[in-house]
């Protein structure tokens, strides 16, 4: 199954579970690109001795490959570095985008590396998986500079929390963002006064909270990697959430309505205690497409704003640093 880039921690588990079964596995990692690629250096991919993967590297055209030369690796032991594609050694096995992909295969990678990064990830703090050529694995918690690439015969790796959704509000257009980002792979909670609208978000298995008074609630919670979108028609109960907001660090918060409802939402916020500079981290109204009117369509447009802001603040915590390496591919 594909994996989105922002979602390894599936991959992890994957691993692990794989270990729990006693089920030889390999972690693949996409550690050079030349060219043109449809992926990223340090994209995952996990491989089962029975063949069973999660993750993908392209739309299909290498991943039979990499299945086979994953069990070719379990049966050596031994780590390995292999190109597809532009300059590689299978000759009829061509990206559709015309570049190469170097691929670091690690077998049976260390259990308890695997096993921390998930207790890392869950707790909402950054890693740093250093993968070795000789096929050792090592975790750690990631610094602010921490970044991904090599670094000297070891290829390090990055990888933050995943992107978490808080959204608040009412009426129909919650749960429409709140679809369209579980299928995005995010996590998603939602805070709302509609106790209708909180079980069916709980039947989904969304984390969701009652809002019984207007003011601020104890479990709106942000961090560097959650995006806070406040959908009310009733824009009283905004303010003291959006308070609580401003006092965190979430890489985004918007707020829907018109341009005259977001200049009288920021009055409200300067009357409660906010200063000028704080109304800017506000993006309202919120969404691409201008004057949407119906749930899903501001849904979508909410969204794509979030992911283009999500790849942003990825970019500045996590630099994809990519230079130049020769793997060493078996005789």
């Amino acid at each position: 199954m594909h994996i989105p880039m922002h979602d390894r921690s599936k991959i992890f588990a994957f691993l692990d579970d794989c270990n729990r079964r006693r089920l030889p596995s390999v972690l693949v990692t996409l550690t050079d690109v030349s060219g043109s690629g449809a992926r990223a250096p340090g994209t995952l991919m996990a491989v089962a001795v029975d063949g069973s993967h999660a993750g993908s590297f392209s739309g299909g055209c290498v991943e039979a490959a990499v299945i086979s030369e994953a069990i070719e690796a379990l049966a050596t032991g031994v780590a390995r570095c292999v190109r597809f594609g532009e300059g590689s050694r299978y000759i009829d096995i061509r990206l559709p985008c015309g570049g190469g992909i170097d691929l670091l295969f690690t077998p049976n990678p260390n259990p308890v590396a695997i096993e921390k990064a998930l207790a890392l990830l869950s707790a909402r703090r950054p890693i740093l998986l250093r993968l070795s050529l000789d096929g050792k694995v090592e975790t750690a918690p990631a610094g602010p500079a921490a970044t991904t690439g090599w670094d000297g015969t070891s290829f390090q790796l990055r990888h933050d929390p995943a992107l978490r959704i808080v959204v608040l509000g009412h009426g129909a257009e919650p749960m429409a963002l709140l679809d369209i980002a579980i299928a995005f792979g995010a996590e998603c909670r939602l805070l709302s006064p509609q106790v209708d609208q909180v079980e069916a978000a709980r039947i989904r298995g969304i984390n969701a909270d009652v809002l019984h008074i207007v003011g601020k609630a104890d479990s709106l919670r942000a961090d560097a990697w959650t995006a806070i979108v406040a959908l009310f028609h009733d824009h009283d109960w905004e303010t003291a959430l959006l308070m609580e907001a401003l006092r965190q660090e979430p890489f985004f918060i918007g707020a829907k309505g018109s341009r005259k409802t977001h200049a009288e939402r920021c009055r409200r916020l300067l009357a409660a205690g906010a200063l000028p500079h704080d109304l800017s981290r506000i993006l309202g109204p919120v969404g691409l497409i201008p004057a949407t009117r119906d749930p899903m369509t501001l849904a979508v447009s909410v969204m794509a704003q979030i992911a283009e802001a999500y790849r942003s603040a990825d970019e500045r915590n996590r630099l994809i640093v990519s230079t130049a390496h020769d793997c060493i591919e078996p005789g």
